[in-house]
């Protein structure tokens, strides 16, 4: 079989000292003229299947790989933490509706401030905005720990962190999405980005599983102190990257309107556009879902901390098998994210209807699988649209609308599953971006970018939803 062609570049590169050869297997695309504002190329298509050997190809990237175990270390630790401190509130407060609070007090600054962390991560030095983050978010962890430990913790002490570490979120991921280019340049950019969806998701597998150990065992504070370790050991990973072999770019000059122009080239392209709308709603209603199973776990079914434990890990569990898949995915195209999103919907809406803890396990599972499948689609789709002179504020600003939204998710959310009930919570979860994904998906098919394909010969694909070639086409050249 022909060794399949890379994801072609989206812009020129720019003060590169070194790059890591490319195996074989895959072939170095040809940059782009540079220009002042360079166009988006056309999205690279891989039109064979990848071998099982190249799932993870980005990882022969000696950097990257160093990376990705930091990250992997770093992911584990983070969901002990998440899951400690949420089930902690809900002990010290006894309210699904202050749970929703902690999540939204530590997403409300990307709100509010990601776009301007968006120009900070095209001026200044990715790395060094990375190390810089992972060693606030290392002290605050650790007086997490002390706090619990000492037995001196409160809800407002929980709270004020949250704060604080949000502040820290909205600088660190914008910079942290637009540095996995420079670890692993346009070649593999798309398999990265799968590759990191894949280390979050397995962190998120055994981080909830080791919280709820943790948990019942020795308490919070624990898990809170790994999480401080885990920081430490990122900034140790960072410093052992090899500076000559990443792909820099040249630092973006500081001037007027640097917001404006990057929301403009956004609202632009489409394939920027459509996937924040379905982001916005995903992130609004269906990503708050720690919150929800907070409630299944404490409410509907009385599992304790092990059953919060083990209904966020089965989500876990199905969204580490969407990475897989995604990261095997041979078109990136706007259906792949309207079809994770909706699907997503729907699994939410299966859960709430499930009638023991078993099936609703299993909707979870379903469930994590499709809202990777988005979130990989919509992430990839918004990376490679941008030219790499402006993708820190794209990015921030899909990061504004993703994790943004979920600041007035959380707390709504909590309140429906208090004043409500989970079910009733869960419902509407799902229901609504469900909604929104037939609605976006009726619009492109008006505007003739999506079309029901029907095969009569094809009995295991009878109904299809294809691209109109003329709108790929004007797609690739805007």
């Amino acid at each position: 079989m022909a060794p399949p062609p890379p994801f072609q570049a989206t812009e020129p590169h720019h003060a590169q000292p070194r790059q890591a050869p490319l195996p074989p297997t895959v072939q170095s695309a040809p940059a782009p003229s540079s220009t002042a504002q360079p166009s988006t190329a056309q999205i690279g298509v891989v039109s064979q299947r990848l071998p099982w050997r190249h799932t993870f190809i980005s990882l022969k990237v000696r950097n990257f790989r160093i990376f990705a175990i930091g990250h992997f270390v770093a992911v584990v630790a983070l969901w002990m933490q998440r899951i400690a401190q949420d089930w902690l509130v809900l002990q010290l407060s006894g309210s699904v509706t202050a749970v929703g609070v902690t999540v939204a007090l530590q997403f409300l600054p990307s709100l509010f401030l990601g776009p301007w962390a968006g120009v900070m991560a095209d001026r200044f030095a990715k790395r060094r905005i990375l190390m810089l983050c992972q060693s606030v978010a290392a002290v605050l962890a650790a007086l997490l720990a002390v706090l619990a430990l000492t037995q001196r913790i409160e809800v407002w002490h929980v709270y004020a962190i949250a704060l604080t570490l949000g502040l820290v979120t909205v600088l660190d991921q914008p910079a942290r999405q637009v540095f996995v280019n420079e670890l692993v340049g346009p070649a593999y950019l798309r398999n990265a980005i799968s590759v990191n969806s894949t280390i979050f998701q397995l962190g998120g597998l055994i981080g909830p599983a080791f919280a709820g150990v943790l948990l019942g065992a020795v308490g919070a504070g624990w898990a809170f102190a790994a999480n401080a370790v885990a920081c430490c050991f990122t900034v140790t990973m960072l410093l052992v990257l090899r500076k000559d072999e990443l792909h820099l770019t040249l630092p973006a000059a500081k001037r007027k309107g640097m917001l404006r122009e990057g929301l403009r080239y956004a609202l632009a392209k489409p394939t920027i556009y459509w996937p924040w709308l379905m982001a916005g709603f995903v992130a609004v209603f269906a990503m708050s879902l720690p919150v929800l199973l907070a409630a299944f776990a404490d409410r509907v079914y009385d599992a304790g901390a092990g059953g919060y434990g083990l209904l966020n890990a089965l989500v876990a569990l199905g969204a580490l098998a969407g990475a897989i898949t995604s990261a095997r995915r041979r078109q990136l195209q706007l259906r792949s994210v309207v079809l994770g999103a909706g699907m997503y919907g729907l699994m939410l809406c299966l859960a709430a209807a499930a009638p023991t803890m078993e099936w609703f396990g299993a909707a979870m599972v379903l469930a994590g699988f499709w809202c990777l499948m988005f979130l990989t689609a919509a992430n990839q789709l918004v990376q490679v649209s941008a030219n790499m002179g402006i993708r820190g504020r794209v990015m921030s600003l899909y990061i504004m609308v993703l994790i943004g939204g979920q600041a007035i998710g959380g707390p709504l959310m909590g309140l429906l599953a208090e004043h409500l009930n989970p079910p009733t919570a869960i419902l509407v979860s799902g229901g609504v971006p469900a909604l929104a994904a037939a609605a976006v998906a009726v619009v492109l098919a008006r505007r003739g970018q999506l079309m029901l394909k029907v095969d009569l010969k094809d009995r295991r694909r009878l109904l299809r939803i294809v691209r109109n070639r003329r709108e790929n086409l004007e797609a690739a050249r805007t």
